[in-house]
């Protein structure tokens, strides 16, 4: 396992992340499963755990928790908070008066009393930079979170946030986490030269597209993967972005076999080659899913096969585009841009 400094905290984080959110409903991973996975994963070296109190409104919390008691201290936890967590409308959202209490159910949930990475899980236009960077910072100096860090912002809000940071004299946002993968490479363009610039530490989530270069989905097979059920559009060859992905897996198998490399291992290796990506977060839901995924700990792609990966999806392009989930609102509602 290879380790970097996340951002300029001084942590040392492993390149591979084990994520969480298959401890939930989204990946029907039980308690015993979800322990013997972070058993596993401590043993190979990983040493950050990322949740969110969204994934299974707390069951994701709740499992890794119970996996990690008695190993707090060797762990860097990390979570996250905006998302509904239930229909009371200010049961979401980044304002103080949510945060406080969000953390505090989160801490519950988790079984500590202190997370390592607090995390903004999305923008939320309603509420101010200050407001939000005020209370984190409160949250900071209470000793309940050490650092905080922001979640698929989009890159005007990323620069905006460490702006407000600078001019209220309050802590600031010291990570990023957002989707990047061989088949969506647009955070390339304008993310990572902002969190670059400002230092951040940058843990990539999706790095295997939602299971497109997992080696499970090839052409002619049948789609068969967890997320398939859970978001079909994603997989739904009509559909034409879906089938420049599969066009581009075939191409990149093709790759990964002349350089003797798994697709999981092409995949991840793509993305912590990144001199801006700290780490991939990895979200295995059985052991065996783990293991395939940590062959690829200490792969280290040569510069041919990175040269061959930009022939076949450019720098900077995103295949599926309506996919992303950082688009400013206003291209979303129209009453947004419109007088």
């Amino acid at each position: 396992m290879q380790y970097r400094t996340l951002g300029r905290t001084g942590v040392q984080v492993s390149t591979l992340v084990l994520g969480a959110m298959n401890f939930s409903t989204a990946g029907r991973t039980g308690q015993q499963e979800a322990a013997a996975i972070v058993d596993a994963a401590l043993d190979a070296g990983i040493n950050l755990i990322d949740t969110a109190d969204w994934y299974g409104q707390g069951e994701s919390e709740e499992k890794a928790g119970k996996a990690i008691a008695g190993r707090r201290d060797d762990i860097v936890l990390a979570t996250k908070a905006n998302m509904p967590m239930s229909d009371e409308r200010n049961h979401q959202g980044s304002s103080r008066r949510w945060l406080v209490t969000a953390l505090d159910d989160s801490l519950r949930r988790l079984g500590v009393d202190h997370v390592d990475l607090y995390q903004i899980h999305r923008w939320d236009p309603a509420t101010s930079d200050e407001e939000t960077l005020s209370a984190l910072t409160d949250l900071q100096r209470a000793g309940k979170i050490r650092y905080f860090g922001s979640s698929t912002f989009p890159t005007y809000r990323i620069v905006q946030a460490q702006w407000a940071a600078r001019e209220n004299k309050i802590s600031r946002y010291v990570t990023e986490q957002p989707p990047y993968s061989i088949l969506q490479r647009g955070i390339e363009a304008h993310v990572l030269p902002a969190t670059q610039e400002y230092g951040m530490g940058v843990l990539a989530w999706s790095p295997l597209a939602s299971g497109w270069l997992s080696g499970a989905i090839r052409a002619g097979r049948e789609i068969a993967t967890n997320r398939a059920g859970f978001r079909p559009q994603m997989y739904d060859l009509a559909v034409p972005a879906n089938q420049a992905k599969l066009d581009a897996v075939e191409k990149l198998a093709t790759v990964a076999d002349a350089a003797g490399l798994t697709m999981i291992q092409l995949a991840l290796g793509f993305v912590t080659a990144h001199p801006g990506v700290t780490s991939a977060i990895i979200g295995p839901r059985t052991v065996d899913h783990l293991h395939a995924q940590l062959a690829a700990a200490d792969t280290v792609l040569t510069a041919d096969v990175l040269d061959a990966i930009d022939t076949i999806v450019a720098p900077g392009i995103d295949l599926a585009p309506q996919e992303k989930h950082d688009t400013p609102p206003a291209l979303l509602d129209p009453a947004l841009r419109r007088r």
